[in-house]
Order: structure tokens, then sequence, then C-alpha cells
């Protein structure tokens, strides 16, 4: 079907659409103007977008869009032109915050991604291949998803959208009917039909949060390197483990938490606080900051075949 013809639609449906895209406009009419095209200031090619949520110049953006610059270029869409220096930056998580060195006029709201269902309507904001403030729609299509950062990390709580993104949205608003940010647009599989993803509100709010507060996001270190394996079934059956695979340890650096707490290589982690641990994006999730300088109770197999507790206190590592 090609085109709408009005004469042909029943009454409601006319006025259901009328609704639908009423609802799009007000919200693109509240987050727009927040929303400006950034490039890097040492003449790099490639652009991304990004979107104020603060009167005193906070810009959320794509670590992807930034990478290792200091400075950037912004467009604001009422036409100003001025610079941002990024405050830091989480490649975990692919964001990265800039202060502007202009006057923002709007600002747009962080919503909280958990109160999402699948089907709701969703409202991209950006710069795609050059054609600013463009606007596209569709619906969230899948919550909870999981995605590798640019550094091979894994981005937990990630929104999947049908509202279609391409080259240069990245960093920009994923806006819901409310008109509210509910996540920030950061990747497109290439070859994939609609298939695009945003890193959840909540996530940003915490990033945007760590930075603002330390300077770097903050995550929980114990000082080892380890392998996603399969966890054999005897050992499953004796730690009451609900989880097929689990992590080994292959390496323990020296004078590390992990070293002073114990462990050796070959142990198996199976949980962290009680929490499973089935691979070692797991591991690393489990390792926030709010584990630093506390001690956390790890569930381990080790290689003597005891199945044990060993207690290690986190240090931090900078995001």
């Amino acid at each position: 079907m090609g085109y709408f013809d009005r004469d042909v639609l029943r009454p409601d449906d006319a006025a259901l659409i009328d609704a639908y895209s009423q609802t799009v406009a007000d919200a693109v009419d509240l987050v727009g103007p927040a929303v400006s095209r950034i490039e890097r200031a040492d003449g790099r090619p490639g652009h991304g977008s990004g979107f104020a949520i603060s009167p005193d110049g906070l810009i959320i953006t794509n670590h992807h869009v930034v990478e290792e610059t200091k400075t950037v270029r912004i467009r604001a869409a009422n036409g100003s032109v001025g610079h941002g220096t990024v405050l830091g930056r989480d490649p975990d998580t692919d964001i990265a915050l800039i202060r502007a060195d202009m006057d923002v006029q709007s600002w747009a709201r962080l919503g909280n991604s958990k109160t999402l269902r699948r089907g709701h309507v969703a409202v991209a904001i950006g710069n795609p291949l050059g054609f600013d403030w463009s606007v596209t729609t569709g619906v969230v299509s899948a919550l909870g998803r999981s995605m590798r950062a640019s550094n091979g990390r894994l981005i937990d709580d990630v929104i999947q959208t049908d509202a279609a993104l391409n080259p240069g949205n990245s960093g920009g608003p994923l806006v819901s009917s409310s008109g509210e940010v509910v996540g920030v647009n950061t990747a497109v599989i290439m070859g994939a039909q609609g298939i695009a993803f945003a890193v959840a509100s909540n996530t940003a709010n915490f990033v945007v949060s760590e930075i603002l507060r330390f300077g770097q996001v903050r995550r929980a270190f114990i000082g080892i390197a380890g392998d996603t394996v399969a966890l054999p079934r005897r050992i499953a059956l004796q730690a009451g483990a609900v989880q097929t695979t689990t992590v080994r340890i292959r390496r323990i650096e020296p004078a590390s938490p992990a070293a002073h707490g114990g462990l050796r290589e070959g142990d198996y982690i199976i949980a962290v606080d009680t929490l499973p641990v089935a691979g070692v994006d797991d591991l690393i999730r489990h390792l926030d900051g709010s584990r630093i300088g506390r001690m956390v109770a790890l569930t381990v197999y080790d290689v003597d075949g005891n199945l044990v507790t060993r207690y290690v206190e986190p240090a931090s590592r900078a995001g």
C-alpha cells in the first residue's frame, strides 16, 4: 500500500492516524530543538548527532562519534555554531559527555527506560548521511538486548527498534511518545532490514552521573583474565548452579585483589554475591562500581576440586 486515501478510511481510522501523527509531531517539537550535529574539531572526517540534557550545555553523544578527540564542533538546530569540550567518555557503553561553550536554548529530558514496552512508539532524531535533523519513526522491537561496544565489551540493556537509522544518527536521541529521551541511538546492523539499537536512557544517566562526579566511569577490578567455558555437569550439581557455562580463570595479575583473595588459575567462578556467572560478560556486569572497596563473595570451584567461597575486595578501574 503506497499511500492512504482518506476518503476510503473509516472515521475512526482517520482519527487514529491523526492522533498518531500529532503524537509524533509533539514529541519532535519537544526534543528536536535540543538535537545538534557533532563534528570532531581535529578535522577528521565523519560526524554524528548529540542532544542537550541541561541548560548549562551538557550534551550526550556516542563515544565512537568523538573517539579520543578533546574538542568538537557543534551546530545547533537553530543554526548557531560553537565548540564543546569532551568531559568524559565510556567506551564500554559507547556514551560520551560534552560541555558546550555556547548558549543552549533547548534541552531534552532523560526518561526512565524501564517503563518501555515492546510496541511502544519510538522516534529517532538525528543527522543521517548529511540530512540534518531528520525524523524517523517506528516501534520498540525488543528490550534487554546486548551488543558489543567498539572495545569488545558487552553493552547491556540495549533497546532494539525499527526506526530507521543511518550513519550520522549515532548519538542522537530515541524519543518516546511523551517526548522523553529513552535511548541514545548507537548502531545499525549493516545489511539488515530495519534493525537498529539504542543504549537505554537509564544506562546513559548512570554514565553521565559517573563522569560528572568522578571524571570517568568507575568499575570494579579484581585482576583476572578468564574465559567463558562449559560448566561441567558434576560441578553444576555440586554448586546448585542453573547455568550451563561459567568463567574459568586463565591468568591472575600479581598483587591484585584476586591474588590477595586466594584465587588461582584454573578456578571456576560460579557466582558473585550469589548472582550466577554464566560467562565473562556476567562477571563484568556484576563487578560494577557499587562493589569497589567492599568485600565480595565469590562462589568458586577450585583447582583442587572443592566448592569454596573466596572473599575479594575489588579496586577501581577506569571505564
